[in-house]
């Protein structure tokens, strides 16, 4: 791809491109920093959503405590640009463990564990190593029965262990993100803090001192009304934020920071049809909240200064390359461009190798996205 002049305008961009709007971006970051002050705890976001040194750093100068990824390949991103406290909040693979042991060598790494065998895999390593207990606090995607004497057992291990630190307890509030309504979600909030707090009580009282407790996800920290009990939240959506999250409630269109600048490349009008050059490898297939009757792969905007989605478009199905628009009565010749609202802006970015940074309508940097295992 030809580079971009600093001050081009978006019209000059190749199609597909991942915008970021700069203004929108640090606005959210401070917000989530303020908000995890508020509730009284330390922020250590997830940098899985953005893979973006530079806005990592502007994270850190907000406040941040350390970063957490879902990848080893994140974790040496970030740590060879000066990051030198990470979780890897990922039950730890067994396959990775050579990755492991080099990494703790050279940098703070805290790894989640909620297995027998991982425990005992991570102690034959004989390296110091920070371990976090993973626990269900109702996802029931991975973690540790909070309420089964065997997970007191284990959190005891880890912290008798001669070679492992144990951090505390981690959980992830992620079926915050199949709330229907907002106060639906601030109660899977409490939820998570309940079933959290409570466990490191059960454990305190067992004599397993525990350091920390650590929740996170972006619905529930934009809705929760209290975190007592808690000492650090890890969300990372809220950086972008996307249709989901407004969709839910935890944002505004005009807080969402990433869109995908797509054209037209065959139309239809006489069937209401256009194809754009944006596919699932630029927007990814998350159909978005369908507990909530969501109906596009995708919003389009009709103006985006103004936070304006139209309701008339719908991006109705995605192949790898091709984005399928119905949009009846319309009139968009092939050369026409349009600014889509990503379901995800997660899997969305995960699909790019760098961000068009822009203020307004003109581009004013690149940054490279740091996408791998």
């Amino acid at each position: 791809m030809a580079p971009i002049e600093h001050g081009a305008s978006l019209s000059e961009i190749p199609t597909p491109a991942l915008l970021l709007d700069l203004d929108v971006v640090e606005r959210n970051l401070r917000r989530m920093a303020e908000r995890a002050g508020e509730l009284g705890v330390d922020l250590r976001p997830h940098v899985k959503t953005h893979k973006c040194v530079e806005l990592g750093e502007r994270q850190r100068a907000l406040g941040a405590r350390g970063i957490t990824v879902s990848t080893l390949y994140e974790a040496r991103a970030f740590a060879g640009h000066g990051f030198d406290d990470i979780t890897w909040a990922f039950p730890v693979s067994l396959s990775r463990l050579p990755e492991v042991q080099d990494l703790a060598s050279r940098f703070t790494l805290r790894v989640v564990a909620d297995s027998e065998e991982a425990v005992e895999a991570l102690s034959r390593l004989s390296v110091p190593l920070h371990v976090w207990l993973k626990v269900d606090c109702g996802y029931h995607r991975a973690g540790v029965d909070p309420e089964a004497p065997e997970s007191v057992r284990l959190a005891e291990r880890i912290a008798r262990s001669p070679f492992l630190t144990f951090d505390g307890i981690l959980s992830h509030s992620g079926h915050a993100y199949h709330g229907a309504s907002r106060e639906e979600i601030a109660a899977i909030g409490e939820e998570e803090r309940r079933v959290m707090a409570g466990f490191a009580a059960r454990l305190r009282m067992a004599g397993t001192p525990v350091p920390g407790v650590s929740v996170g996800s972006t619905p529930a920290m934009s809705a929760v009304q209290r975190l007592d009990g808690v000492t650090e939240a890890r969300p990372g959506n809220y950086v972008f934020f996307d249709a989901t999250q407004a969709a839910l409630g935890s944002c505004g269109v005009r807080d969402c920071g990433v869109t995908v600048l797509a054209s037209v490349v065959s139309a239809r009008p006489e069937s209401g049809q256009f194809v754009v050059d944006a596919g699932a490898l630029a927007l990814s297939k998350d159909a978005g909240p369908q507990h909530l009757s969501w109906s596009s792969m995708g919003e389009i905007f009709s103006d985006y200064t103004k936070g304006i989605l139209d309701q008339k478009m719908r991006l109705v199905s995605l192949s790898q390359e091709h984005g399928v628009v119905h949009a009846p009565g319309a009139r968009m010749p092939v050369g026409s461009r349009m600014r889509i609202l990503p379901n995800h802006s997660c899997l969305t970015v995960a699909c790019f190798d760098e961000y068009q940074v822009v203020r307004g309508g003109e581009v004013m940097d690149r940054w490279k996205i740091w996408r791998g295992r």
